[in-house]
């Protein structure tokens, strides 16, 4: 109970503000045209469910892409037919102004600053079930994910490999109310296209060649809880279509079979390729993409949040080392400073191998300081167990013995030349352009790995 002369505060969303802004179309079939960015984001088209709907037969389906951040817009181009023109410049992305002109096809559309503005939630929270991170980007990555997890919308994931797609599909289902159900994944850039449709929906017996018995497919498997199709860019085109049937009907057909099944699932996607991008090329269905993207979720790349690198190299460090003891400084330095092309799944395979070959002190101080010389190289390991990661998977183990032995060859090479970098690379047989990118990705600097005083084993 409220007593007398007291009212009800309520207390806005924890967010960042960013500009109001409006896209008007001033020329072409739909001239006069506008629509406001709501929550930041908008998708300019010819496909009805645009944000910015352009009846324009010049136009791709999915053209372009307005994003608004607190001190900038930002406009990308979907991989468009005829291309996004920014003042008469072909852009692919990139920053614009507000008042700027727009030509997609042969409309055109300017970006006008309104009374106003939009408050982005972020969350504020430095994690998300598996999911780590503390930075900006992630927290409002978390913060349209602590909002979808309790619902049942399907939800499409996209980002490049490695950023925690599938990480981020299964702090979805256990903050869910079907936490309790089955979490199924598929890889569906990994089922050959004839066996795709019966790993999907089952299939009776006799079928085809080869089906002996009845078999339930994932979507009845995952039922009651939530099916990840990954990769989900990869997929047929002839089976998009029963894919797009199953989830507007909820009910699934077995491959042979005549009966429908009803199935109760919850459907969560992910790509590497971006969606848009594929329905422009014909290689995806446009309205199974909209299907799919009811809510749509971008995990940035490491890149682009550096600050939470010292976070995730000690969250894995103690995962695979059981310790919670502080990494050296000298160590996340290093970490920090190289460019992980493979994101957050390359910075965890490159703990482990630390971890798994006792190298994290070895490497911090491979750096060097004025008053503290760099180590000698290590000496090769007795036993075959002791050099190759043979507990890890057959393609991380190779991706870890690869950087192993660039990381050996690079610093041989580099001490035998005396730190030259040129005629280490003439040596090598590459340019030098690349073995400078090879020294960035290793953390290392040839001046360092010259002063070694150690000879070679």
């Amino acid at each position: 109970m409220f007593e007398a002369g007291t009212s009800r505060i309520r207390v806005a969303p924890r967010g960042i503000s960013i500009p109001a802004i409006e896209l008007v179309v001033i020329d072409g079939p739909s001239r006069g045209a506008r629509v406001r960015v709501e929550n930041g984001f908008a998708r300019v088209g010819s496909a009805s469910a645009s944000d910015l709907s352009l009846a324009d037969f010049t136009v791709s389906r999915v053209h372009c892409e307005i994003r608004v951040h607190p001190t900038a817009i930002a406009i990308k181009d979907c991989g468009s037919t005829n291309g996004t023109y920014v003042e008469g410049v072909n852009v692919r992305e990139g920053e614009v102004r507000p008042g700027a002109a727009v030509r997609v096809g042969k409309s055109v559309f300017r970006i006008e600053s309104v009374d106003g503005s939009s408050v982005v939630p972020i969350s504020e929270n430095g994690a998300f079930g598996e999911l780590v991170g503390a930075s900006l980007e992630m927290r409002q990555v978390y913060a349209i994910l602590e909002r979808v997890a309790p619902t049942n919308a399907t939800i499409l994931i996209e980002g490049e490999t490695g950023t925690g797609k599938d990480v981020a599909a299964r702090s979805l289902h256990a903050g869910s109310q079907r936490a309790a159900g089955p979490f199924v994944p598929v890889d569906c850039g990994a089922i050959p296209e004839n066996l795709i449709e019966s790993e999907l929906f089952g299939h009776v017996r006799g079928a085809f060649s080869g089906a002996v018995s009845d078999r339930r497919g994932v979507f009845e498997e995952a039922h009651g809880g939530t099916l990840f199709l990954d990769e989900i860019g990869e997929m047929p085109l002839s089976v998009q279509s029963k894919l797009l049937r199953a989830l507007e009907t909820r009910s699934i057909r077995r491959v042979g079979g005549n009966t429908e099944r009803p199935v109760d699932v919850r459907i969560v996607a992910a790509t590497n390729r971006p969606l848009a991008i594929r329905a422009n090329q014909g290689t995806f269905r446009e309205d199974l993409y909209y299907r799919l993207a009811v809510v749509e979720v971008t995990l940035p790349p490491l890149r682009s949040r550096v600050e939470d690198i010292p976070r995730l190299a000690a969250h894995f460090f103690t995962r695979f080392s059981g310790s919670d003891t502080s990494l050296p400084e000298a160590f996340v330095a290093m970490l920090v400073r190289r460019s992980w092309p493979g994101n957050v799944r390359e910075l965890r395979n490159f703990i482990e191998r630390s971890v798994s070959l006792g190298s994290i002190h070895a490497d911090s101080t491979r750096l060097g300081t004025p008053s503290e010389p760099p180590p000698s190289l290590p000496a090769l390991p007795s036993t075959m167990e002791s050099f190759v990661p043979l507990h890890l998977p057959l393609k991380d183990a190779r991706q870890a013995w690869t950087e192993s032995f660039e990381s050996v060859y690079v610093r041989s090479m580099l001490k035998k030349t005396g730190g030259n970098l040129t005629r280490a690379a003439e040596l090598a047989g590459v340019n030098r352009r690349f073995m400078q990118r090879l020294l960035a990705r290793l953390g290392l600097r040839a001046s360092d790995v010259a002063s070694d005083s150690d000879d070679e084993k």
